[in-house]
């Protein structure tokens, strides 16, 4: 097996758009592969998937990015801030991830998230109702984004009026086009959104709320289980992990749906099979891609390959979710699919804190959209959707067209719990 590195093709529009083609060429090469991936930074990929569930539970790859050996990786953090965006829990490794990951991990449990869904209805109900009259929308746009910005927005009591501006300042902080970022510009947002942390969490110490910043700004000022630096990245941290990846599952999985059309049919004739659906777009083309990035703390071996210390290593679980040795024919989108333990929300101890919450808006998305759009279609040939490029995956836009003024009948929700639309409240 060569162990030239292979780059991505970020550069061919077709990679863009469908990059499992060339993703299971790497796995049939070899179960790890040096490769270029988006920004010209070299990786390991572990491309298989009983390799990729290992590697992410060992704890000689580390999460801390001061264990990698290419300086480049900390060069591209703003150069002020580095300790505090490395004071946040994803970079962290135990025993300061496990500190970090209790203070918050209660509120994100199934229960508690559950406890969430009214409130998630209804705002799915009340973006769905601005654009139903018009009969078309851009589903990212109009709702994929919104939702979830204002479910995080609302969870730690951030104004839902400054979410355009701190989504601005992420895209700028985590754009992963294949040329490296400009640094001035990741350096301006990172300081804008620093002072707007900052401020914000100024507020909540003069007027605190039942929220969960109140709730850290508490544990760090009265309870001394945070420094300042990691009460800040805990706060930036949850704040854009909250929403950047729940807007590429939805608009991921509505386009999905849009083009398998038989995948469509199923659905709509069967609503329990919702969270099935979920699952199955999180493997088939989840918002991760290629996967997550660890740093060999040492020498180590993975399937045979020896893999040095300090390397940048990812565990490509966009790669492995498409292993046909773990997955019967992984290419087919199956909303059915029963045996489906992906490894999109990772594995081990960095397990995704926010799963539950995902899993739910995008249940509560899904049937929302299905229930009130009628006759919903792209309003372009799929070839035309533009796709996010490397690290985070999803349609940029997702343009669709449906029958205007739709009032539907009460919708059976995979509960088993009648709901009336939003919209009937409103008059339509």
């Amino acid at each position: 097996m060569s162990q030239q590195p292979i780059p991505l093709p970020y550069d061919d529009p077709s990679f863009v758009m469908d990059p499992f083609p060339f993703y299971g060429q790497l796995r049939e090469d070899g179960p790890v592969r040096r490769a270029i991936l988006a920004g010209g930074l070299e990786a390991w990929l572990v491309t298989r998937y009983e390799d990729s569930l290992a590697a992410l539970s060992d704890p000689r790859l580390s999460s801390d990015i001061r264990d990698a050996s290419d300086p480049r990786l900390m060069q591209r953090l703003p150069t002020t801030e580095r300790e505090s965006f490395l004071s946040n829990m994803l970079r962290a490794d135990p025993p300061d991830h496990t500190r970090l990951r209790r203070l918050v991990s209660k509120a994100f449990t199934a229960r508690r998230v559950a406890e969430l869904r009214p409130r998630v209805q209804a705002i799915a109900d009340d973006l769905l109702d601005a654009v139903v009259p018009a009969g078309r929308a851009d589903l990212v746009e109009d709702f994929a984004l919104p939702l979830p910005v204002t479910v995080i927005s609302e969870l730690l009591g951030v104004p839902v009026a400054d979410r355009h501006d701190f989504q601005r300042w992420t895209d700028d902080m985590v754009n992963r086009a294949m040329e490296p970022p400009d640094p001035a510009v990741v350096e301006r947002a990172w300081r804008h959104m620093r002072s707007y942390v900052t401020k914000l969490l100024e507020a909540k110490r003069a007027r605190p709320g039942d929220d969960l910043l109140s709730a850290l700004i508490i544990a760090r000022d009265e309870e001394q289980r945070l420094d300042e630096d990691e009460l800040i990245a805990m706060a930036f941290l949850l704040l854009v992990a909250g929403y950047i990846t729940t807007v590429n599952l939805i608009g991921g999985g509505i386009a999905a749906l849009l083009t398998h059309p038989d995948q469509l049919g199923m659905l709509r004739d069967d609503a329990a099979l919702l969270p099935n659906a979920i699952e199955e777009f999180l493997r088939h083309d989840g918002p991760v891609n290629p996967g997550i990035a660890r740093f060999a703390r040492e020498d180590v071996e993975i399937a045979g390959v020896a893999i040095p210390r300090g390397a940048t290593v990812v565990i490509a679980s966009a790669i492995a979710d498409r292993d046909p040795a773990r997955f019967p024919d992984p290419d087919r989108l199956d909303i059915g699919r029963r045996d489906n333990a992906h490894l999109a929300f990772g594995h081990g101890i960095h397990y995704c804190l926010g799963a539950p919450l995902a899993r739910l808006e995008g249940q509560v998305a899904m049937a929302t959209v299905l229930r009130r759009l009628p006759d919903l279609e792209l309003a372009v040939p799929p070839g035309e959707l533009r796709w996010r490029l490397g690290g985070l995956r999803g349609p940029e836009h997702l343009p669709v067209t449906f029958t205007p003024g739709h009032t539907a009948s009460a919708f059976t929700d995979p509960r088993g719990e009648a709901r009336h639309p939003a919209a009937s409240r409103h008059g339509r």
